[in-house]
């Protein structure tokens, strides 16, 4: 499958900016089942509508600042920083005296929180009656003998 690029940025963005949005063009980078991905810039006194969705949303400031909405907290964000928008909480991001760039990814389906488990370690609980699964015994087999098969004086394999 050959290299795809996706260009964003400068030139890239769209004019009018997302739908609930004043002075912000962006860009959708991917975009399938799975979510969207998304650059958005914001221009002095840009603004993205507070509104709400049923997916879990990263608003990933990076470059300069501004402000954003989650529920009824308003608080100021900047470039290294990324805020959690929950799903179905009311959320916004604004500017006012300053430019900002940020990406959004936005996270289609129900949390994944079950996942969690499994991959910090967590063992499921036994039912009744289960016994435990026994360790494992054994050892690593031990490499097949090799013939000399190397061209010494270039180090490459024949």
């Amino acid at each position: 499958m050959p290299i795809q690029i996706v260009r964003f940025g400068v030139g890239h963005r769209r004019p009018d900016g997302p739908p609930g949005t004043r002075g912000i063009t962006g860009q959708v980078i991917h975009s399938d089942g799975r979510g969207i991905i998304s650059e958005l810039a914001f221009r002095r006194n840009a603004l993205i509508e507070p509104h709400s969705n049923p997916n879990t949303t990263y608003f990933i400031v990076i470059e300069g600042g501004g402000w954003v909405l989650v529920g009824d907290e308003r608080l100021r964000v900047a470039a290294g920083e990324a805020v959690i928008w929950p799903p179905d909480v009311v959320h916004g991001a604004w500017t006012e005296h300053s430019h900002m760039r940020a990406f959004v990814v936005e996270l289609a389906g129900a949390d994944d929180g079950l996942v969690h488990g499994i991959l910090t370690g967590r063992a499921r609980e036994l039912a009744p009656g289960e016994t435990p699964v026994s360790p494992g015994e054994g050892r690593l087999v031990d490499p097949p003998p090799r013939e000399d098969r190397s061209d010494r004086s270039s180090g490459e394999p024949l």
